[in-house]
């Protein structure tokens, strides 16, 4: 793919235009997520992550998407309210987005069409395909809660299935190891 990522027009939760260039130069990790998922609770791990790590030039951005089973059906408002008042998140969450399909935003287009292996994927897409679900392509985001790891110079350099969390070795040594590349 040409271009940057962060050089992708988003919008801040509050409905603020920008790109992702306001972190430019740190270790980013895009999620996106939803309120209503059995993977919901890995708000808390990602926040952990986030709390450990960002003093180092780690950020975490959030990115809610209502595109697998209407898990996320809230306003921008009502999710920021949500992710603060049960999850105690710090981290930037942005505006609602569309992660698949013909809505798809262009950060996600961009992002899932990287080429970049998905680490762990296998377990999540089985558990899917178990309950009649297809993941789709394989470039395709599988679940809420999938991850893109992004260094410092903009570059995508791992991606991670839904199921893998913000404390598994394989996530935290490829944070780790972009961290230290300062």
């Amino acid at each position: 793919m040409t271009g940057n990522v962060l050089d992708i027009p988003v919008k801040t939760v509050d409905g603020r235009p920008t790109t992702l260039n306001e972190y430019k130069g740190r270790v980013l990790l895009i999620v996106n997520v939803a309120s209503k998922c059995g993977l919901t609770p890995q708000y808390e791990g990602l926040e952990k992550l986030y709390g450990e790590k960002r003093e180092r030039g780690f950020v975490i951005a959030a990115f809610p998407a209502n595109d697998f089973k209407g898990q996320e059906p809230g306003t921008d408002a009502e999710i920021l309210d949500f992710c603060t008042s049960t999850y105690d998140v710090t981290f930037p969450i942005f505006s609602k987005i569309s992660v698949k399909g013909e809505a798809q935003h262009p950060l996600y287009r961009q992002l899932t069409k990287s080429g970049v292996t998905t680490t762990g994927d296998g377990p999540m897409r089985e558990r899917l395909k178990a309950h009649g679900i297809s993941g789709g392509d394989e470039d395709d985001i599988l679940w809420n809660f999938e991850k893109f790891l992004i260094g410092r110079d903009g570059e995508i350099v791992a991606r991670f299935a839904p199921d893998v969390t913000a404390d598994d070795p394989r996530l935290v040594s490829a944070v780790d190891r972009e961290l230290a590349k300062g």
